[in-house]
């Protein structure tokens, strides 16, 4: 619509409604709504999609147009009539007394509440202003009827990838590559690896182009790829669309959950209310540092930022106004989105107070999980802060949260490669971690895993000693230091037989001992292909092969990635696995080299166990040699009219690693023979 026939139109202001935040449709109109405390002027202005100037403001009067803290108007619909598209932000003044204030009438901001940015469609375009909202008032879908296929936990096998890493290299043949779309192409490929449930790194609106920093590798400005650096809680990542048009990212994602749960898979968000992108006192005003700087985030009383997220500022998470907005997110993914879950990066910065102290019961942590439009979410906790809060096995909140174990993920690393006193916490993390979770959950609350977008890949784990994090340009001073990995001989990439053939070994064990757990599995795209970042644990910055899923490479080990889908398919098919209650004394038998003697020892690196199967006497072997001599297993005496059989022995290569048909060359004796750092599974047949 021209100009012209917009100064045609009459826009009658009214005096609105202060709820809903944000941009709803009432009867008389469009309202507008913005929470600010501590402001004393507000503006609000309209534009054109993609214009740079406003065609009307409205200051808005704080006797008509105010109620409490919330400021609101009401304009006259006949612009949604018309078949206007606007985009709308706010001018916000306030005292400069204050030193928690960070108010600037200069700038426009973008509304917390807003359900869409105009953000560029480009990927790394870096010439952006400050994001405007865009009006959304009717978003219609057609969901066919699909609903979520509500998996219960013992069943679940999760995939965390990223959207655009996944299918954005140049052999991912996909037609909209690093798209919602084009993972819903993926489906297949998803369904044979037998993953039932995808936990997609950061989708909400992030800049990816703010970072200045140079890789010193190649001379390129970096990237912000993952997008743990939220700019607004509502509004889907425009650059994951296939178009500029106003909802196209939030139907593509919608018509991605519809197909998932067509297909027996569930989505979750890894959401970060931890911090924003508006870092510290350095950091840009795109939003909440300009709207009320004081509320919603945590300061000190000089107005300095506490930074506990180790990102520039902290969410003021606690406060009622800040938790409900939280809530509000959630609520709106979970209704007009329709996903199943939520991961929260660093979810213990969501457990401080308005000081930064850890309270016992958290605003938020209650809203949350006595929310009833949430009661069948999946709730998922990274439960520390960068500031040393760790909360695994602790974390506030009832039975209805689960926990990234960080413990089981150190625990395994440390005992596969040989470290000593591990076998005993090695034992309890194989066995559900009732240690942190007994007291009020099942084993199911944990969710395992050994490797995440943090950190080493599982091929890194077993090859490099130490972070090879230069190309991220912070002189390898980003990432941990504290990897418990072991480089098997030599740091990174050799052509030695007997490392690789060691590595390979050590891969197996490690892929093993995840799917024999019992607890919720969480796997990465990439591990199945021995995805490298070249011994990179923090790669965050980087657009590039570094972080991207390579097709071609599936063809390359196919050794390995059978191996990898059919530990996948062993622990979905053997109920023995897939537990909602601890073990007991009678489900699981602990040996050492001879049946029921088990050794605790500090310098012990062997495991053994038998799962029991009182049902079909189908039990479980399990065998870990984690030392750097062979092992003479004397194994326990099969259930009665069976006998053992070999399923896993990871000494040996494809297809031998694994048999799919035991029965027909695996009866195992009395003695078994297990080569140092390998492990055997052998089921009563």
């Amino acid at each position: 619509m021209s100009y012209n026939k917009i100064e045609k139109l009459q826009i009658i202001q009214k005096r609105g409604s202060p709820s809903p935040l944000g941009v709803s449709k009432k009867e008389e109109g469009i309202n507008f709504a913005l929470f600010s405390q501590h402001a004393h002027e507000v503006t609000l202005h309209l534009f054109l999609k993609g214009e740079q100037s406003p065609f009307v403001s409205f200051p808005l009067n704080p006797q008509t147009h105010k109620t409490g803290w919330i400021w609101h108007i009401c304009l006259e619909h006949t612009l949604s009539k018309e078949g206007v598209e606007l985009e709308y932000a706010y001018q916000v003044n306030g005292s400069d007394i204050d030193p928690c204030n960070r108010f600037d009438p200069k700038l426009l901001l973008s509304d917390p509440y807003a359900l869409g940015l105009n953000t560029p469609h480009k990927w790394g375009d870096r010439h952006r202003p400050i994001p405007r909202g865009r009006v959304i008032l009717d978003r219609p879908f057609d969901w066919e009827g699909i609903l979520s296929p509500k998996i219960p936990l013992e069943e679940l096998v999760i995939y965390e990838l990223h959207v655009r890493g996944f299918t954005i290299a140049p052999l991912s043949q996909t037609k909209q590559p690093g798209t919602f779309l084009a993972l819903i192409e993926k489906i297949p490929y998803l369904k044979s690896l037998g993953v039932n449930a995808i936990e997609l790194m950061p989708i909400f609106e992030f800049n990816e182009a703010e970072l200045t920093r140079i890789n010193p590798k190649t001379g390129e400005t970096l990237i912000n790829v993952w997008g743990y650096s939220t700019i607004n809680f509502f509004a889907p990542m425009n650059r994951y669309a296939s178009s500029d048009a106003t909802l196209s990212a939030i139907d593509e994602f919608r018509t991605l959950v519809r197909e998932m749960h067509r297909h027996g898979i569930e989505v979750y968000l890894d959401v970060v209310y931890n911090h924003t992108a508006e870092g510290g006192t350095d950091g840009p005003s795109l939003s909440f540092k300009g709207i009320d700087n004081q509320v919603y985030y945590i300061l000190n009383a000089e107005g300095e930022y506490l930074n506990f997220s180790g990102t520039g500022n902290t969410f003021n998470a606690n406060h009622p106004v800040v938790a409900e907005l939280i809530l509000s997110s959630l609520r709106y993914w979970v209704k007009e989105m329709q996903v199943d879950g939520f991961r929260f990066d660093l979810a213990s910065c969501l457990t401080r107070d308005k000081q930064g102290v850890p309270t016992p019961f958290p605003l938020v942590i209650q809203m949350i999980t006595s929310d009833p439009l949430l009661a069948d979410v999946k709730l998922i906790a990274e439960a520390w802060d960068a500031a040393g809060l760790y909360q695994v096995g602790n974390f506030p909140g009832d039975e209805r949260w689960l926990e990234w174990n960080g413990k089981f993920r150190d625990t395994v690393r440390r005992f596969i490669k040989g470290s000593d006193n591990q076998s005993g916490p090695f034992a309890k993390a194989l066995s559900g971690s009732q240690e942190l979770y007994g007291h009020n959950k099942s084993p199911s609350h944990s969710i395992n895993f050994i490797t995440a977008h943090d950190g080493f890949t599982l091929y890194d784990l077993v090859s490099y000693q130490d972070k090879h994090n230069l190309a991220n340009g912070e002189n390898n001073q980003d990432g941990t230091s504290d990897n418990a990995s072991w480089n098997c001989g030599h740091e990174g990439e050799t052509t030695d037989p007997l490392i690789l053939d060691l590595r390979k070994k050590q891969m197996r064990n490690l892929h093993m001992a995840l799917m024999l757990s019992i607890g919720t599995p969480m796997i990465i795209m990439g591990d199945e292909y021995s995805h490298t970042k070249g011994g990179n644990n923090n790669t965050y910055c980087q657009d590039n092969k570094v972080n991207w899923f390579l097709w071609n490479r599936l063809n390359e080990d196919k050794g390995w990635v059978r191996f990898y889908k059919l530990m996948i398919a062993f622990r979905k098919n053997n109920p023995l696995l897939k537990r909602s209650q601890f073990l007991t004394e009678k489900e699981v038998l602990w040996h050492g080299l001879v049946p029921l003697k088990a050794n605790w020892s500090a310098d012990n690196r062997f495991i053994a166990y038998t799962l029991v199967d009182p049902i079909l006497e189908n039990s479980l072997y399990v065998a870990f040699n984690a030392a750097f001599t062979p092992a003479t297993l004397h194994l326990p005496t099969p259930p009665k009219n069976k006998q053992w059989y070999r399923i896993v022995d990871t000494s040996m290569s494809s297809p031998e690693d694994f048999l799919e048909h035991p029965l027909e060359k695996a009866h195992l004796g009395e003695i078994y023979q297990l080569p140092p750092y390998s492990a055997l599974i052998a089921k009563a047949l």
